[in-house]
């Protein structure tokens, strides 16, 4: 981060937007004028060209192609291309990725499918405050599947995966931490649980989009994600789930859906697994949104993952440094690692009266969110975020609580999403 000796100046922020190699993004989405957006880590912006593929997909295929566009307008391979186009993003090859359901749903599909690859094995690893769906169907499926899980804190992952030793079936983490941003080392914990011959499931829902993730350069097994934070596919849009192609033949994921049939077509009543990554559907894909996300896609076909990381990173050096900048004695305390490298494309701060401070701060039109009990978190979607908007959200920020503009009645009643 460059800026004048001393304080940071507004000044200071320009002068990095005009140095910003990848400036030119932005131009690719719809963006409200006059509203700061910092949520994309919960609900990615608008791209451009996604309503017009909408528009396109129901009054053109649908309203007039009916059931003949599944062939007509190519729509019964969108997973796959979507999945292709994510995998180009993530390190993998173009035929280990397909959009389908949700993250729950492809969590469920892939502890089971790896527990069946690991049947001698009783014991899941996985974290204290990791993402509350992510424990909830671990747990489950370990109730299932006859297993342990153990679940500990970020710091006793590794200390618990040797404990487990040749009874350890799985680890299960979320890559980058929801709420603090804290990032796992992927390419040791993976191979630390695989040299105990364990099984590893990555969640990249807070990593896709943002990270230069590398799952074949990291010899992952398996991971999933969502379609709708830094990959911009809009609310609820479908999640992806990656196998490694070395486990397509041993995979054996529970929800047997005719789409991940062989044959699909062929209508027999005898289930037989698709040989590719194909196998991971389960039932007919929601056509609009799936074709939605392929084209919000379209943003990352030029872009260099490391350049958007270099960015991101230092998104959130500038935050954090306005943050002791401006904000001292105002009761703030840092939730994400300070140093860029441990840290996702977010920063969190805490505060006891978090979820009123947020809410006066969104009313002014700086979009982020709040995370219970007291995390305001902030996320810097580098492809639409500029150095300025951090400037200015601080200085909101500063003069909310200056003021205590949040101190009013509106601002505490909670509501239904946080």
């Amino acid at each position: 981060m460059t800026a004048s000796v001393g304080k940071i100046t507004r000044e200071d922020t320009i002068k990095m937007d005009g140095a910003d190699p990848i400036a030119h993004l932005r131009e690719r989405f719809e963006l409200p004028e006059g509203d700061i957006y910092l949520d994309g880590n919960s609900l990615g912006a608008l791209p451009l060209g996604v309503m017009e593929r909408l528009e396109v997909a129901v009054k053109k295929e649908w309203g007039q192609g009916l059931i003949r566009s599944w062939n007509d307008a190519d729509w019964y391979p969108a997973p796959q291309r979507a999945g292709a186009a994510i995998a180009r993003i993530l390190g993998a090859d173009d035929d280990e990725v397909i959009v389908c359901d949700s993250i729950s749903v492809n969590l469920f599909k892939l502890l089971v499918g790896a527990l069946r690859i690991r049947r001698d094995r009783k014991i899941i690893v996985s974290e204290i405050g990791n993402f509350p769906t992510d424990v909830y169907i671990n747990q489950e499926v370990a109730d299932l599947m006859g297993c342990e899980l153990r679940c500990v804190m970020p710091e006793d992952v590794e200390a618990a995966i040797n404990a487990a030793g040749d009874n350890l079936a799985l680890v299960q983490l979320t890559h980058v931490h929801y709420k603090t941003g804290s990032i796992y080392d992927m390419q040791d914990i993976t191979k630390q649980a695989q040299d105990l011959g364990g099984l590893v499931i990555w969640d990249l829902a807070h990593s896709a989009g943002c990270l230069p993730v590398q799952l074949n350069g990291c010899n992952a097994d398996f991971a999933v994600g969502c379609g709708y934070k830094y990959l911009n596919g809009g609310p609820g849009a479908p999640a992806f789930v990656f196998v490694a192609r070395r486990h397509f033949e041993a995979m054996d994921q529970p929800l047997r859906g005719w789409h991940g049939h062989a044959e699909p077509f062929a209508f027999t009543q005898e289930y037989k697994p698709h040989p590719t990554i194909d196998q991971m559907l389960t039932g007919t894909a929601s056509q609009l949104a799936t074709l939605a996300l392929e084209t919000a896609l379209k943003v990352f076909e030029d872009v260099d993952m490391n350049v958007l990381r270099q960015k991101n990173m230092a998104l959130g050096d500038l935050f954090i440094a306005l943050v002791e900048q401006e904000l001292g004695g105002m009761n703030f305390e840092l939730a994400s690692p300070k140093e860029a490298e441990h840290r996702g494309s977010q920063v969190s701060l805490t505060h006891e009266e978090g979820y009123a401070i947020m809410q006066s701060v969104i009313a002014r039109g700086i979009v982020g969110d709040f995370r219970a009990p007291d995390i305001l978190r902030f996320g810097f979607a580098a492809p639409y975020v500029r150095y300025i908007d951090i400037w200015d959200s601080i200085a909101q920020l500063r003069d909310v609580m200056e003021t205590r503009e949040w101190d009013q009645p509106k601002f505490k009643e909670r509501r239904a999403v946080t």
